[in-house]
């Protein structure tokens, strides 16, 4: 599968970066653990996997970076830490490429398939890298992060499914299945 980055696709995916960026450092709330930001409650994610789903992994990892370098510029929370880019792509390439893989039997993409996107996602970046990450940057125990991450992702990951096949079949019925850049039948 090669993607190939048009006018269109640029443009939406600028829209995308500029709704990550609002969504995760202006409307999330932030619980500090240990002097850092241990926990963010919002959707700043959702428009980085959307756009890994149905742009394609690059496109996604794409998203999520510059999303957060923008981010960071814009409201910078302590010191760049280049591994904070390292997971913000990881959360568009994996559920582009876990998508690309299911599609590619010729099944249809519908809920399960992005429920185990979304669940498989949020639990590699979310409850293993970034608390892994914070624990070798600020020495916070994974043992009082992960806990609250836990509860967060059993409540993030339905959301973000429904929000997500919602979101898939408006850009369905609005840009035509050609406009997807999932490689089978979405839905």
């Amino acid at each position: 599968m090669r993607t190939r980055f048009t006018t269109q696709m640029l443009t939406r995916m600028a829209i995308l970066i500029a709704l990550t960026i609002i969504l995760s450092r202006i409307l999330s709330i932030r619980i500090p653990i240990g002097g850092a930001e241990g926990l963010r409650i919002g959707f700043g994610p959702l428009p980085v996997i959307f756009a890994g789903i149905f742009m394609g992994p690059l496109a996604g990892g794409i998203v999520g970076a510059i999303a957060d370098l923008i981010g960071y510029f814009i409201n910078p929370m302590g010191p760049y830490l280049p591994h904070f880019t390292l997971t913000a792509a990881l959360r568009g390439i994996i559920p582009g490429q876990l998508i690309f893989l299911a599609s590619r039997n010729r099944r249809a993409v519908g809920i399960p398939s992005l429920f185990a996107a979304a669940t498989i996602t949020l639990i590699i970046v979310d409850i293993f890298l970034i608390p892994y990450f914070m624990e070798i940057l600020f020495g916070l125990s994974r043992v009082v992060i992960i806990p609250p991450r836990i509860i967060q992702q059993a409540i993030t990951i339905p959301v973000y499914t429904v929000l997500l096949y919602t979101l898939g079949r408006i850009m369905q019925k609005t840009l035509g299945a050609e406009m997807l850049q999932v490689s089978a039948k979405v839905w």
